[in-house]
């Protein structure tokens, strides 16, 4: 029986970074960031104090890299819905969507983020902020599309996609996977709210 291919050196390095995040982020979440030293992850993760440096080089780039999951990945896999074929209605109802399930999948990125973005190098906070804006600026300028064409009838698009993108991203103070409600659940009530009540448009 052949054996399954190896990952490549540069993917299993990435994907160590992301191990090592992501339980990071847990250890942040549960102890708070400045509570947590360098030795506390490495023994999470299983490693010696030195590999841990190898992936990065202070505890600031891990809590960097954390938020990045939750400012760059959606950056990257979602606003690109809002370029794809259809009505502004039917992208912004897939970026909502979207933008949920990614959100519950790094719930816990998310808050860390969150509480801890204070805590972020200058350099790095500006980083972060760059994405936020660049999506805030997105679902506004579909939603101005969805004013010019008749489906929306709010009067400032500035104001309804900071109000939406704040509805999308509270749901991490709530959710949790094994509730009554799914998240494919949520996302349904989500839309509606955010097309229909909030947009003044009619799915």
């Amino acid at each position: 029986m052949s054996q399954p291919a190896q990952l490549p050196r540069q993917a299993r390095t990435l994907q160590r970074r992301n191990d090592i995040a992501a339980s990071a982020a847990a250890i942040f979440a549960r102890d708070g960031y400045p509570n947590v030293g360098m030795r506390d992850i490495a023994d999470a993760v299983g490693i010696k104090g030195a590999s841990l440096y190898h992936h990065f080089p202070s505890k600031e780039d891990i809590l960097f890299a954390i938020c990045l999951t939750v400012t760059r990945e959606p950056a990257d896999e979602t606003l690109p819905l809002l370029d794809a074929p259809g009505t502004p209605t039917e992208r912004l109802s897939s970026l909502v969507r979207a933008h949920l399930v990614h959100l519950n999948r790094r719930r816990v990125e998310y808050v860390v983020g969150l509480h801890e973005l204070a805590s972020l190098t200058a350099e790095h906070r500006d980083v972060i902020e760059d994405y936020r804006r660049q999506y805030q600026r997105r679902v506004r300028d579909v939603i101005n599309a969805g004013i010019r064409s008749g489906e929306f009838t709010v009067p400032d698009a500035r104001i309804a996609s900071f109000a939406i993108t704040d509805m999308l991203n509270g749901i991490a103070s709530w959710f949790h996977d094994g509730g009554e409600l799914t998240i494919d659940d949520v996302a349904d009530h989500y839309v509606e709210l955010a097309i229909n009540r909030l947009l003044g448009g009619n799915t």
